[in-house]
């Protein structure tokens, strides 16, 4: 959950889901992560990654390199094929790199985590000097920095996510859609290096599976499904988009949990189903790993344990 810098109802809904977690009343875990823009302030107030408990946390700051592919806003390092005169958009913050960098240095020094949306190749080369940068002058440490989308890379920039220690938080359903429409917009040759997920996790990457819930939908098995066929939408493509960029069952699984848990700091209580960590379990009405993949997006969930407790059980089941 992000809390926009122009969100004026942010504080409230932070008051609201900490007085939530105080009365276990939530029956979901949340990671709250708030603008870069407020830096300053979680830096005085003492807030650090980890502030929280197992129910609610906060620690983590958001930000924006650019805009996004659908509207050609995304900030590539070539023009659109489609649009020889566009670029893409820097964001705001972005195009004032020094200013951006300083909050980037002041949220490090902090404690804090930093996540930043990134989808174009030049925003995601930026963004990777950004990090790079920090390591050199503040030294090394456990950031868990991450780039969310890392969607369209620089052939360049893949293995400097395992060098650099940045995590690459995807969201693998977008391909479902984009795989209709990408190719004319951005050409043959810089498709081969988006949604690039087999080849981030065969760099060594650590590849952190998401939905992009509320934008896309918040269904996981959805997620695993278009990850390990790479079938779009309508039909198109049965045999997979970008095939090259299949992961299997087990790849796709472990990035929606244990990668999912350590891009969030939270490794040591959940991810995994072993002694120690939290029963966050879900029961599926197929094992997926023994069927057809195309077959995974109709699997349901049958029932759904919340460290133990039941909170969702399908109708007919058990």
């Amino acid at each position: 959950m992000i809390t926009p810098s122009k969100d004026v109802t942010g504080p409230l809904k932070l008051q609201a889901l900490e007085s939530l977690a105080r009365q276990g009343k939530l029956n979901l875990r949340v990671a709250e992560c708030i603008s870069l823009t407020f830096a300053r302030q979680m830096s005085d107030l003492g807030i650090e990654a980890d502030f929280g408990n197992e129910f609610y946390h906060v620690g983590c700051l958001k930000s924006f390199a650019e805009g996004g592919l659908g509207a050609s806003t995304a900030w590539f390092t070539a023009p659109y094929s489609d649009n020889p005169s566009n670029f893409g958009i820097a964001s705001d913050t972005m195009l004032h790199p020094e200013q951006m960098y300083a909050e980037f240095k002041l949220a490090d020094q902090a404690g804090l985590q930093l996540i930043t949306h990134a989808i174009g190749d030049r925003a995601n080369h930026a963004i990777l000097d950004f990090y790079e940068r920090l390591e050199k002058e503040d030294g090394p440490r456990d950031r868990r920095a991450r780039i969310e989308h890392a969607q369209t890379l620089l052939p360049t920039d893949i293995p400097r996510f395992a060098q650099l220690h940045v995590l690459a938080s995807v969201q693998s359903f977008h391909a479902i859609d984009d795989g209709r429409w990408a190719e004319v917009r951005i050409g043959a040759e810089r498709i081969k290096t988006t949604y690039a997920f087999r080849s981030l996790m065969d760099s060594g990457a650590v590849v952190a599976f998401g939905s992009d819930w509320p934008v896309a939908p918040l269904v996981p098995l959805v997620g695993i499904y278009v990850a390990v066929t790479c079938r779009t939408i309508y039909g198109k493509n049965p045999n997979g988009w970008m095939p090259q960029e299949k992961v299997s069952v087990a790849q796709a699984v472990q990035a929606y949990t244990v990668n999912a848990a350590y891009a969030e700091g939270e490794e040591k209580l959940k991810g995994a189903i072993r002694a120690g960590q939290l029963a966050d379990i879900v029961v599926l009405s197929r094992d997926i790993f023994k069927i057809d993949p195309v077959e995974i997006e109709d699997v349901n969930v049958d029932l759904t344990l919340l460290g133990g407790k039941s909170v969702h059980q399908r109708d007919g089941v058990y």
